[in-house]
């Protein structure tokens, strides 16, 4: 019999979680035992692929950076990548702002409801004001501080510092360019060797990538807050889909305009990686997986990918800044407060800004959303009204944005005449 295909395993897997969540969830025991024995082999899998991240930056962007031979070069395509990154985010903040500001989800948020939301989650929502706080007190060009490490170790051991991992992987790629070829040959034979390596272990980790969204979501649901909770801020919710729906549509439709590619073929060679960054909230953790699936099955080639997708996972974070224009409007409709214009367009540029620093982990985008809310004016109270669904929106906006890494990739890639 024919194999599944690889995002069919990984569907399943998702469907059975959720199953066995819900059956396990009406007994008593049920949580406890998914807590005890499931939820274990969930984390293991995210672990196995935090693991490899930091090896995969350093080793796809030094031998990405070293293959390109020439200064100038290296310079055109991240410019172009960064550009591209930034006109994507912009477009996706106004999209969220469009939606919200049509369906109003807001002025569907009960009286009640806000003070039972506000009172459970007002402990969550202090930590996260707390740790805003500490990004708001940094000096202007703190953000640019921080991209050089003092100590490459240092910065490799924690997976939030993925941009300085990617600046020093960039430097010494370029290092590697300007010295002569017979001298980088060694250093570069190793990184070649290296990054074979670490794609081998990519693919014995991904044997188990059913098992381990199984675990994960069957984790989420008997973890999920009452259905009450839903059903009031339903409108919320589906304000956030919709946009990141769109958002969607629209990586196809650039895909399609500029490098001809269907739709389908696209969004069939990015699904598997979709449906693990569904299940993990983490574009860091699935950037492995998205790498092997831009490469070798949306034609792009290694050098592009290899630079242009590490890059992305940190900056380029669409589903993040689009959640974050629609939840701060939210808020402050379900506070009675109206927007200007100019409150909406500070938005724009302050969450464009905000997804740029945000780590490329679960959860990572409601500290920057903070920000967001203090930039317009709006209670950083409000933030524990949405605490109650962040973790199933956050699954689908980490969807959208390694989505709008592999278009991006797809688009650098037929630009400089490299898409396969």
């Amino acid at each position: 019999m024919k194999k599944l295909a690889l995002y069919w395993q990984i569907l399943i897997g998702m469907l059975s979680g959720v199953l066995l969540g819900l059956i396990l969830s009406q007994f008593e025991w049920g949580s406890p035992f998914v807590q005890n024995w499931i939820k274990p082999f969930g984390n293991i899998f995210i672990n196995s692929l935090k693991l490899i991240a930091i090896p995969l930056i350093l080793g796809s962007l030094i031998k990405g950076v070293s293959d390109l031979k020439d200064i100038s070069q290296l310079s055109k395509i991240g410019l172009k990548t960064i550009s591209l990154y930034i006109a994507t985010t912009l477009v996706a903040v106004s999209v969220g702002l469009l939606i919200v500001n049509i369906i109003v989800p807001g002025q569907h948020i009960s009286e009640e409801t806000r003070t039972e939301l506000i009172s459970e989650y007002a402990g969550e929502a202090t930590q996260k004001q707390m740790d805003a706080q500490q990004k708001r007190e940094e000096g202007p060009l703190q953000a640019l501080e921080n991209i050089v490490p003092e100590n490459i170790f240092g910065a490799s051991a924690d997976n939030t510092n993925m941009l300085q991992v990617i600046f020093f992987a960039i430097f010494f790629g370029i290092g590697m360019i300007l010295i002569p070829e017979e001298n980088a040959k060694p250093v570069k034979e190793f990184f070649d060797s290296f990054n074979s390596v670490i794609l081998k272990l990519i693919d014995l980790i991904m044997l188990a990538a059913p098992f381990g969204v199984f675990a994960l979501l069957a984790t989420l649901v008997t973890e999920a807050p009452s259905g009450d909770l839903f059903v009031a801020l339903g409108m919320y919710a589906f304000s956030v889909l919709l946009g990141l729906a769109t958002m969607i549509v629209f990586y196809m439709l650039i895909v399609w305009l500029v490098t001809k590619r269907t739709p389908g073929y696209f969004i069939k060679g990015i699904a598997p990686a979709q449906l693990l960054g569904f299940s993990t909230s983490s574009s860091a953790a699935t950037l492995p997986v998205t790498m092997e699936r831009v490469e070798d099955h949306l034609g792009v080639d290694k050098g592009i990918a290899s630079f242009v997708l590490p890059i992305g996972a940190t900056i380029n974070m669409d589903g993040t800044s689009l959640y974050q224009a629609v939840a701060a409007v939210f808020i402050a409709q379900a506070f009675g407060m109206h927007l200007t214009l100019t409150a909406q367009l500070g938005i724009i540029v302050t969450a464009t800004l905000a997804s740029i620093g945000s780590a490329a982990i679960p959860g990572a985008g409601m500290v920057m959303l903070v920000i967001v809310l203090a930039q317009a004016g709006i209670p950083e109270a409000g933030l524990a009204l949405i605490f109650a669904i962040d973790r199933p929106l956050d699954m689908c906006r980490t969807t959208v944005n390694l989505t709008g890494d592999a278009a991006v990739a797809m688009i650098v890639a037929k630009t400089e005449g490299k898409l396969k």
